[in-house]
């Protein structure tokens, strides 16, 4: 097996045992009763949903020597971001939260292996062309809208995916802290991401046209 077509094995595996995982742990969410909407609002499966999507669309393109373009490769880069937030708020403020009916073995997988996986295959696998800075921008705008999202829904429903957001800990300006605290996370891990991709090189290279497989 060729390098290119084991790193579309690769991509392949961790995206589709992502979303198997994500989706027994949705049954498990079921069983116990809890709101579907509540599940989905939770920043780790979004992102782990998202990042799965992406690494299966790159498994593809990978496997038949394909690389999408600017538009696609910032998504991308929001999806690594976002796991890499995932991994370090988890280890950082959720770490010692009871996870009530989360299944460990898939709380290791999407908090620590996932995050880990995302981001080395960025590093591996940055695109073959630059990305702008100009483009961070752009790439705040899921973390900005999730964090808007969670806040209009709590204050509606009285439910928050996570204590740092819940005003009842400490009021709203302890969540707005929390708020920039993030939105400023991922502008620097968004800009030291596509700083590190735009000087690395990508491990496999997409064929040209008209050149087989």
């Amino acid at each position: 097996m060729t390098t290119r077509r084991l790193l579309a094995a690769l991509r392949f595996l961790f995206g589709a045992f992502t979303l198997v995982a994500v989706g027994i742990q949705f049954g498990v969410h079921l069983s116990h009763g809890f709101n579907v909407l509540n599940f989905f609002s939770y920043f780790t499966n979004l992102s782990n949903i998202l990042a799965a999507a992406v690494l299966l669309t790159e498994s593809v393109l990978t496997w038949r020597g394909k690389e999408l373009g600017p538009a696609w490769q910032v998504l991308r880069c929001v999806s690594v971001v976002c796991m890499a937030l995932v991994g370090i708020v988890f280890t950082a403020l959720l770490r010692e939260v009871d996870l009530g009916a989360l299944l460990p073995w898939i709380n290791t997988w999407l908090h620590y292996i996932m995050p880990i996986a995302v981001v080395a295959d960025w590093l591996i696998q940055p695109p073959r062309r630059p990305i702008p800075l100009t483009r961070l921008g752009v790439a705040v705008l899921f973390p900005l809208a999730y964090l808007a999202y969670s806040l209009i829904r709590g204050a509606a429903t009285d439910w928050y995916a996570y204590p740092f957001l819940n005003p009842g800990n400490g009021g709203y300006g302890a969540v707005l802290l929390s708020c920039v605290g993030i939105a400023v996370a991922f502008l620097i891990a968004s800009a030291v991401l596509i700083l590190l991709g735009n000087k690395l090189r990508p491990l496999v290279r997409p064929v040209p046209s008209g050149q087989s497989n």
